[in-house]
This record gives C-alpha cells, structure tokens and sequence, in this order.
C-alpha cells in the first residue's frame, strides 16, 4: 500500500471510473461531466461566496500547470525557495526568460512575512510571487495568511500558488488568501492517478494576463480558462479522469470522510470533516515519531497535514523502507540532501487514521526487529 507523498492509494471506486466507455469531448456528455466539477472543486479550492475567481481543469501535470501560471505574469518574480519544488518553480521561471530574484529560506520553515515584506519593498515592483503552500520535499506547510496579508499590500504584485499536497488535504480559501493563480495535480490529497491538474485564477490574474504576450497554446492560462468556461477544452482531454475527479469530489461533498453515525452534513461540513482527519493524522503520526525519541523535520508551525518529514536518527532509512516494503507497506526516502537523513510519511487523500496505525503497528514491529538491530 502507498504510503509515499504521492502519488497516494486510489479507491476502488474511483478507478472503476477510469474503466467508463470513451465518450466525444465536443459531446452533450462532456458538457455534462464538466459541469459535475465546479460546485465541488469551488469547496476544494474554498472559494468565497461572492467569489469572481474562474476554475479550471487541464490533462497535464501540475508542473505543467506551474508554467501555466507563470505564462500569464510579467518578467519580474520574487521566488519564494523553501525546498525543492519551490525552486522547481523558480527555475521554471527562468526557463521562460523571466528575471528571478531569490528569496531563500531555511528548509522546514515557511517565509517570514517581515522578510517578504522588505524584500518587495526594496527589491519590487514584482510582477508575482511565487510560493509552494505544502512543499512535499520537506512535509513543510506554509501559512497562507500572514502571505496574503503582506501581499495586500503590493496590489502590482500576482500571487501564484503550488497547492499540489494541499488541496483536499487542507483548507485553501483562495479569495481570503489573495490568491491569483492556485494550482494541484490530483494524486495526492485528491487520491486519484496522476494525469490532470486542477486551477482557479482570480479576475485580475485574467486581466493582466490579456496584457502578457506570446503565452504560447497547449500551456496558455487563458486558453484553458475560457475552454472550461465554455466547455470545450482547447484539446482532447483525458475523459476517464474527468470521471473519476467528478466521482471523488462528489463523494468527498457527500461526506466520504464523516465518521459513522454523522448522518448527512452539508458539503461544506463534509469538506472540513476531511481536513480534520488529515490534521488528525498529522498529529498521529507526529505522537509515533515523538514515542520514538524522533522529531519531524519542520520547525513547529509548519508542518504539513498530509506528509510527515522525520528525522531518521539512528534509523537505517533503507532498511526500514525494505523492511515496510516487505510487510506490504511503501514510505519514502528522504528528498534531495535529506535521503538517508529523514522519511517520509503520505499520510493524505482517502487514507484514514486506522490505516495509519496498522502502517505505524508495522513500523513498529519493523524498527524493533532483530534483523535490523
């Protein structure tokens, strides 16, 4: 079973749905499948009620996506590095010919809205910031609010936002946040296979994006608004996850994570019901590292509620990992310069915190075992 940061375990249910007949993507069916999404992926991205933000689906990857959000904004960024996807997004940006100042940061920790602040004071105006809200390299959260607040700010400036092991796993409030381009693939805390990317850009966003020229076809941010505004996609896009995104998410609004005995709810309740089960296995797994003299990676206060980076002590992290893999469970290594020093726990998507605990109960038996004492 699939405990890595993603992609995550798939529900039966849902790869059924990739089993659908192939359907005409200019057809009343797919009209029909796309209009499925928006009410729910307006919960996942935590759109305001009077939100004017346009939503989105594209068959690429969230990295395609990245470079999406960075087709529409000028040639001026300010990215946000706290680990590597974050400087994934910065060297994305440059490869497009931006001009890319750096703003580092210690990895485990997110920015620190003072040290924003001066850096776009002195260094500004920014055409955008860029910022990964789960980097999933570290298991490390980054507040979006104290962000938001800054930015309000500096109103020239376009916030774009990696939500890829965020979105379905915690709340977004995209409007709340300020958030001009927010963007995830869906195989992790959405737990289908990889394959799609799920968006929403702000009204602004689309205007000053009219304004930026040569934003290419396939990646055009506009050109993938307005297809899914008019429900036609700019390209054949891939129907059997179309299905099985509109299944997941109608299933998370119809309370696929209350616990039993909790009746119905409101889609909004059962949206929050699945945030809490994923902060609720944070905490889990955090207790379980603590109960074994380990500590996660993060500092205190950013650390993810869907994937756990522990610091491996004197654990034998290929060990463990072959030992896990044995009993039939798969974690991850540590990224980058942390392989060997930490792993990795995907504790996200349709996992629950019993599964967990069967897992943990494993990693138990796994540390203690003889064979690796």
């Amino acid at each position: 079973m699939l405990w890595i940061p993603g992609p995550t375990e798939v529900r039966p249910e849902i790869l059924a749905q990739l089993a659908r007949p192939a359907i005409g993507h200019r057809s009343a069916q797919m009209v029909e499948l796309i209009e499925r999404l928006d009410p729910h992926l307006a919960l996942a991205f935590g759109l305001s009620t009077d939100s004017t933000a346009e939503l989105g689906v594209h068959s690429v990857s969230a990295s395609g996506m990245m470079e999406a959000s960075l087709r529409g904004v000028g040639q001026k960024i300010l990215a946000v590095k706290n680990g590597a996807f974050a400087g994934r997004f910065a060297t994305m940006a440059e490869s497009l010919g931006k001009q890319v100042e750096h703003l580092e940061v210690e990895w485990g920790r997110g920015v620190d809205p003072a040290v924003l602040d001066e850096t776009l004071t002195q260094k500004g105006p920014f055409d955008a910031v860029t910022l990964v809200s789960n980097e999933t390299s570290t298991g490390t959260l980054t507040p979006l609010a104290p962000i938001a607040e800054v930015l309000a700010r500096f109103p020239e400036t376009m916030f774009l936002v990696d939500l890829v092991s965020l979105i379905a796993g915690a709340p977004v409030d995209f409007d709340a946040n300020g958030i001009d381009f927010g963007f995830a693939g869906v195989q992790k805390a959405l737990a289908l296979p990889p394959g799609i990317a799920v968006f929403c850009a702000s009204r602004r966003y689309e205007q000053a994006a009219q304004k930026v020229p040569c934003r290419g076809w396939h990646l055009d941010p506009l050109k993938l608004l307005a297809g899914h505004k008019q429900r036609k996609t700019p390209a054949t896009p891939c129907t059997p996850l179309y299905y099985a995104l509109a299944q997941q998410l109608e299933d998370i609004s119809s309370g696929l994570d209350l616990a039993p005995g909790q009746g119905s709810s409101s889609p909004a309740k059962a949206w929050a019901a699945r945030f809490d089960k994923h902060e609720s296995m944070r905490s889990q797994t955090e207790a379980w590292a603590t109960g074994h003299g380990l500590s996660l990676f993060p500092a205190t206060g950013f650390r993810s509620p869907t994937v756990s980076c522990i610091n491996a002590g004197e654990i034998d992290v290929g060990a463990l990992q072959a030992d896990l893999s044995r009993r039939g469970y798969l974690i991850s290594n540590g990224y980058g310069d942390l392989k060997g020093r930490t792993f990795r726990i995907g504790h996200m998507g349709d996992h629950t915190p019993a599964g967990l605990a069967e897992l943990l109960s494993a990693a138990d038996d796994a540390i203690s075992s003889p064979a690796r004492s």
